[in-house]
C-alpha cells in the first residue's frame, strides 16, 4: 500500500511550481552562516568553555564538530537539495521522497516544529539585545550600583518582578513587537531580496563589531592596578588554560557536543529548508565546509575572547567562576553592563554589544522561521507576503504565555525539549533515513552531485556508524542525565506545576496541528493528481 502513495517527480504538481533559488554563491554560504552565528556564539559558547575546563573543553568540542558537526552540515545540506529538486522545501516532503512509507512525512513535521516551537521564545530573548543596546546608548542602566541590582534591573524588565527600573511588563512587549516586526518584514521580502540581502551584510556586520570589541578588549590590559591579578591576560587564562581533569566528567562531552549542535544549528530543520533554494550544479561540499569554517571563526575567535576575558579583568577570577556558572544571561545581561559602566566609551561599546547580540539573533531567528514559511508556501501556496504575516502573528500571539509566565520555568521548558532533546533525536532519524533507508550510495551522490570535491573517504564510515552510534549515546546520556528529572518535575516548585503542564500542552498541540496540516497537504496533492478533467 506504501508503493501506491509514493510520486514521481512528474506527476507532483509542487514540483512544476517556479521556487525561488540562491542568487549567489557567496549568497548561499553567508545565509546559512547566518543561520549558525547566533546569540549562542558569543555567550553561550564562552559560558560552557569556562564551566567545562577552558582549554580541555575543546577537545570533546572539536571531536564532536569532526564526528557530529561537520557529517550532519552535509547530510542535511544533502537532505535539502535533494528535497527542493521535487518542490519541497521542509522535511516532511524530503522524508516522503527518501522514505516510501506513509509514516514519513508524519515524522517530518518534527522538522517545521521543533524550529517554530524554538523560535517562539528565541524571538523574546533576541528582543532583550535590542532593548538592552537601546538602554547602554541612552545609558537607562548606568545608575545600576552592582550585580544584585543589575539582576533585578533584569528581572523588572522581563516582568518577574516591579521595581523602580520597571513596573510592567510594557517595555519588553515594545522591543518584543518591533523585533518581530522587523522579522516578518525581512520574510515578506522572499529568498534573494530579504533572507539573501540581510545576510550578505548582517554576517559582515557581526565580524566587524565583533573584531572592534575584541581590539577594545585586548588593549584593556589591567584596568584597576591595585588588582594586578585582574588582567585580560588572565581572563585568556581562565578561558583558555585546560583542565584536562574535566574530561573525567560525562557531563563535560555532554555540554560540548550540545554546543556543536547550537553553533551549526544542525537538527533544527532549518539547513534543509534553506539548501532546497539550492540547485543540482551547486556545491555542497565545500560551501558547506565554508558556511562552519565562518561560523567557528565567529564562535571560537570572537565569541571567546571578549565575554569572559573582560568580566575576568573587571570581577576577578573568583566572582567570574560565580557567573559563569549562574548561566549565559547572567554573564550577558548582569555582568557585562556593569562593565560598560567603568569602561571608557562604555555606553557606545555596550550599545555595539548588545546590537552584535541583536544582529546574531535576528539571523538565526529568519533561518528558524523558514521551514514554516517554505510548508506555507510550497503545500498550501500562500504568497510570501501572506505566509510571513501568518508567522509573525503566530510569533507574537504563542509568545505571550512566555512573557508572563517566564518566572515559572515556562522558557526553561519549552528550551529543553525543543532546543536539546529534540534537536538530537531529530539529527538521528534524518541520519537513519538519508544513509539508512536512502541506501549510503545513493546519499554520497546527492551530497557530491555538483561539488568541486569529494567528500574524504574517512567520513563515510563515520556518517554510517560513528555519527548515528554517538548520537544515541548522547540521547540516552542527555536523557538519563536531564530527561527523567524533567519529565517528573523534580525540583519544581508546587506552584508551577500548572505552568509546565500548560508548557507541554502548547508544545503538543503544535506538534499535533503541524501533522493535521501535513495530512491535508497530502490530501490535496492527492486530489490534484487525480482530478479528472471535465
Amino acid at each position: 500500500m506504501a508503493r501506491k502513495e509514493r510520486v514521481t517527480h512528474k506527476q507532483d504538481p509542487s514540483a512544476h511550481k517556479t521556487r525561488e533559488k540562491w542568487a549567489t554563491r557567496i549568497g548561499v554560504v553567508l545565509a546559512m552562516a547566518a543561520n549558525a552565528i547566533g546569540i549562542g556564539n558569543f555567550l553561550r559558547f564562552p559560558v560552557q568553555c569556562a564551566q567545562n575546563g577552558g582549554g580541555a573543553f575543546m577537545i570533546p568540542y572539536f571531536i564532536a564538530f569532526i564526528l557530529i558537526g561537520i557529517p550532519l552540515m552535509w547530510i542535511e545540506w544533502g537532505i535539502g537539495r535533494f528535497g527542493g529538486k521535487y518542490g519541497h522545501g521542509t522535511t516532511p516532503g524530503m522524508f516522503h521522497y527518501l522514505w516510501n512509507h506513509p509514516f514519513a512525512k508524519y515524522l517530518g513535521a518534527i522538522g517545521i516544529f521543533l524550529p517554530f516551537g524554538i523560535l517562539i521564545y528565541y524571538n523574546y530573548i533576541v528582543s532583550w539585545t535590542l532593548a538592552y543596546s537601546a538602554f547602554s546608548l541612552t545609558g537607562q542602566y548606568l545608575a545600576v550600583p552592582g550585580h544584585e541590582q543589575m539582576v533585578d534591573f533584569l528581572a523588572a524588565f522581563q516582568g518577574r518582578a516591579q521595581n523602580e527600573y520597571f513596573n510592567s511588563h510594557a517595555t519588553a512587549l515594545i522591543f518584543l513587537f518591533i523585533t518581530i516586526a522587523i522579522l516578518t518584514w525581512i520574510l515578506s521580502r522572499g529568498i534573494v531580496k530579504g533572507i539573501e540581502a540581510v545576510a550578505t551584510w548582517g554576517v559582515p556586520l557581526t565580524f566587524i563589531i565583533g573584531v572592534v570589541l575584541v581590539w577594545r578588549v585586548a588593549t584593556l590590559g589591567t584596568p584597576d592596578p591595585a588588582y594586578p591579578d585582574r588582567s585580560i591576560l588572565n581572563g585568556l587564562g581562565f578561558m583558555w588554560n585546560p583542565n584536562f581533569e574535566a574530561l573525567k566528567d560525562t557531563k563535560v562531552w555532554l555540554a560540548a557536543t550540545g554546543q556543536i549542535f547550537f553553533t551549526l544549528s544542525v537538527g533544527f530543520g532549518c539547513i534543509q529548508t534553506y539548501a532546497s533554494y539550492l540547485s543540482e550544479k551547486d556545491d555542497v561540499v565545500v560551501s558547506g565546509l565554508a558556511t562552519v569554517a565562518t561560523n567557528e571563526f565567529s564562535e571560537v575567535l570572537i565569541g571567546g575572547f571578549i565575554a569572559i576575558p573582560v568580566t575576568v579583568a573587571y570581577f576577578g577570577l573568583a566572582q567570574t567562576q560565580v557567573i559563569a556558572q549562574s548561566g549565559a544571561f547572567d554573564l550577558g545581561f548582569c555582568a557585562l553592563p556593569l562593565i560598560f559602566q567603568k569602561l571608557p566609551g562604555g555606553q557606545l561599546f555596550g550599545a555595539l554589544w548588545f546590537f552584535l547580540l541583536f544582529i546574531a539573533g535576528l539571523l538565526s531567528s529568519i533561518a528558524l522561521a523558514q521551514p514554516m514559511m517554505a510548508f506555507l508556501q510550497d503545500e498550501f501556496t500562500l504568497s510570501r507576503q501572506k505566509a510571513a504575516l501568518m508567522v509573525g502573528g503566530l510569533c507574537l500571539f504563542l509568545v505571550i504565555p512566555i512573557v508572563f509566565f517566564l518566572k515559572h520555568g515556562f522558557l526553561d521548558e519549552m528550551d529543553f525539549w525543543l532546543g536539546t532533546f529534540g534537536v538530537v533525536l531529530f539529527a538521528l532519524v534524518e541520519i537513519i533515513l538519508f544513509i539508512w533507508i536512502f541506501k549510503p550510495k545513493n546519499a554520497w551522490k546527492e551530497i557530491e552531485m555538483g561539488a568541486d570535491m569529494r567528500i574524504p573517504k574517512f567520513f563515510y564510515p563515520v556518517m554510517q556508524y560513528v555519527t548515528p552510534i554517538y548520537l544515541g549515546i548522547l540521547l540516552v546520556a542527555w536523557f538519563a542525565q536531564d530527561g527523567l528529572k524533567i519529565i517528573f518535575m523534580k525540583g519544581v516548585q508546587p506552584g508551577d506545576y500548572p505552568y509546565i503542564w500548560f508548557a507541554r500542552f502548547l508544545m503538543t498541540t503544535i506538534l499535533l496541528t503541524l501533522i493535521f496540516l501535513v495530512f491535508l497537504a497530502w490530501q490535496k496533492k492527492h486530489r490534484i493528481q487525480h482530478k479528472v478533467p471535465k
